[in-house]
């Protein structure tokens, strides 16, 4: 039997969504230790899994390993569709441990276009990877256009920057009860209307942002200045999604979001991927007081849910047999 743990990442933003610049997407975002997902493989005649979601993975992989079956079961797993990262985690721990389960080896990044994993973000490949702090290099606007190549028909973005999260950093995780984020066929149809209409000026203003602020404050491990500017990379984002989503945040986030800045002990927060998540960055002394923070939050937007505060994660996916 073949047993991975992974784990979620948040999704700061990407460095350009114009057809006016050379390259499209490039991800930025790191990998958190919690919350986990642990999926077990053992070798079958069948395909058996207890998982809808997994399933469709599980097929796929048996598939392009060419293997007879596999038993998978996933044994602790994260919420989809609140913007961490649960369906890249999800494909490439299945395909990890589908592959040990019969003595062999996929490398998560070759095999990920061919799960459907990989099409504009290469943050969750590279998490899944490495962890960490990651940079990617997204890919050439030529290719992808307004529309992205058939499914496959790509390469995982390149990782251009990565660099260790410090170990006493913590960020606190604001789930609202709310619906899922945008996945799926309308999250393609957004990203194409964002796309269409994007400005390039934004692209220039989160290449100065990145090069000059956040690269250099996770370099110095400057937490103040890698909040703000994770923060800014956030805003700038939700200019370009403001009509797919709503606003800048995808309501509540935003009252979330105003709320956490409030608090001392925070320094920068945002709304991860498509949401409703809102991350803060605290470190080990203001774990307490950002959690309630957290909860004060939700409150003052009038809805439910959970509250975190999770480490960061520098290193990949763990396999044990």
């Amino acid at each position: 039997m073949a047993t991975v743990t992974t784990a979620a990442r948040l999704h700061f933003g990407f460095q350009n969504l114009s057809l006016a610049h050379e390259r499209l997407y490039g991800g930025v975002g790191l990998a958190l230790d919690e919350p986990r997902l642990v999926v077990e493989a053992h070798p079958a005649d069948v395909v058996d899994c207890n998982d809808a979601a997994a399933e469709p993975y599980v097929r796929r992989v048996v598939d392009a390993l060419d293997v007879s079956g596999v038993c998978v079961r996933v044994e602790e797993r994260f919420p989809r569709h609140v913007g961490l990262g649960s369906g890249t985690q999800l494909a490439l721990a299945t395909l990890v441990a589908v592959a040990r389960a019969h003595d062999t080896t996929a490398d998560a990044r070759t095999y990920a276009p061919r799960l459907g994993r990989g099409g504009r973000s290469g943050i969750g490949v590279a998490t899944f990877e490495r962890g960490g702090f990651v940079v990617d290099g997204g890919h050439p606007t030529e290719r992808f256009t307004a529309e992205p190549p058939a499914e496959g028909d790509w390469e995982v973005p390149p990782i251009l920057a990565r660099h260790d999260v410090p170990a006493h950093w913590r960020f606190v995780l604001v789930v609202p009860d709310t619906d899922p984020g945008q996945h799926g066929s309308e999250e393609d149809q957004s990203m194409r209307q964002a796309v269409e209409r994007a400005d390039p000026g934004i692209a220039d203003e989160i290449a100065t942002l990145l090069t000059r602020r956040l690269l250099p404050a996770i370099g110095t491990r400057d937490r103040r200045q890698f909040g703000q500017a994770a923060a800014r990379l956030g805003r700038l984002n939700g200019a370009w999604y403001a009509d797919e989503q709503g606003g800048v945040y995808r309501p509540p986030a935003g009252t979330i979001v105003e709320r956490l800045s409030a608090e001392p002990a925070v320094t920068g927060a945002g709304q991860s991927s498509w949401g409703p998540t809102v991350w803060g960055l605290t470190d080990t002394d203001g774990v307490d007081a950002a959690r309630e923070a957290g909860r004060t939050a939700l409150d003052a937007a009038g809805v439910g849910g959970d509250v975190h505060v999770v480490a960061p994660r520098n290193t990949g996916a763990t396999l044990d047999e």
